[in-house]
C-alpha cells in the first residue's frame, strides 16, 4: 500500500476515533489532528474540496479550543446552582450516572449521599456539568465533602473550582474549612488546583480571608 494511501487511511481511521470521544476537549484535540493529517492527504492527491472543508473544520475546532482554554476559569461561563440535598433532579441525575460516579468513587455508599446537607450544581449554559455534596464536618464552621462529581464530556477541566471559590457557595454558608473526602485523596493534582492543601492525613481547604 503506498504511504500516501496509508497516511489517508490513518487519517480517516483517525476522524473516527475522534468522533466517538465523550469528553469535550478531548474531542476537539483528536478531530483537529485528524482534519491536519487529511489536509495533507487530499493536498497530495489534489482533491481540493476536502482540504477545504477541513481547513474549515480545523479552524472552527481551534476557535472552540481556545473559547473552552479561555472559560475554563471564567464564573461568568459557570453557574453553582444551590440545591436541596433531597432534590428530585439531584437523585435522578445520580442515579443516571450511577456506574460512573461508583467507578470513581468506589467507598462512597448510599448512607453516606444521604448523608449530604448541602448540594451544588455545576452548569454552564443548559448543561450540568457536576454536582458536589457536602455535609457539616467534625468541627464549627467545617464541611466535609461526600461526593465530587464531574460528568465525562467535562473531565478535562476542574468546575469545582466554582463551587469551592472564596466567595463562592461555601463561604456563603459560613464556612471556614473545607475538607476533601477520602475518595478525593487520590487526585492530589486536582485538590491542589482547587485550593486544598494537605494538612496531616486530611486535605483542606481554607476560607477563611486573609
Amino acid at each position: 500500500m503506498p504511504v500516501v494511501e496509508a497516511i489517508g487511511w490513518f487519517g480517516s481511521a483517525f476522524l473516527v476515533f475522534s468522533i466517538m470521544q465523550t469528553r469535550v476537549m478531548r474531542f476537539r484535540v483528536l478531530n483537529t489532528t485528524a482534519c491536519v493529517i487529511l489536509i495533507g492527504y487530499n493536498a497530495a492527491i489534489g482533491v481540493w474540496p476536502m482540504v477545504a472543508m477541513n481547513v474549515a473544520l480545523t479552524v472552527i475546532n481551534l476557535w472552540i479550543i481556545v473559547r473552552l482554554l479561555r472559560e475554563r476559569h471564567d464564573s461568568r461561563a459557570y453557574d453553582v446552582v444551590p440545591m436541596a440535598a433531597d432534590e428530585p433532579f439531584l437523585a435522578h441525575l445520580l442515579d443516571r450516572h450511577a456506574a460512573d460516579v461508583a467507578a470513581f468513587n468506589p467507598g462512597l455508599t448510599p448512607e453516606a449521599v444521604r448523608s449530604a446537607e448541602h448540594a451544588f450544581v455545576v452548569s454552564t449554559g443548559d448543561q450540568v456539568v457536576g454536582v458536589v455534596l457536602s455535609r457539616a464536618g467534625d468541627h464549627p464552621g467545617e464541611q466535609q465533602v461526600v461526593l465530587d462529581y464531574v460528568l465525562p464530556a467535562y473531565r478535562d477541566f476542574t468546575p469545582g473550582e466554582f463551587v469551592f471559590r472564596p466567595g463562592g457557595p461555601f463561604a456563603a454558608l459560613g464556612t471556614r474549612r473545607v475538607v476533601a473526602s477520602p475518595g478525593m485523596q487520590a487526585s492530589e493534582r486536582y485538590l491542589r488546583a482547587v485550593g486544598f492543601v494537605q494538612q496531616g492525613d486530611r486535605s483542606v481547604l481554607d476560607l477563611t480571608p486573609a
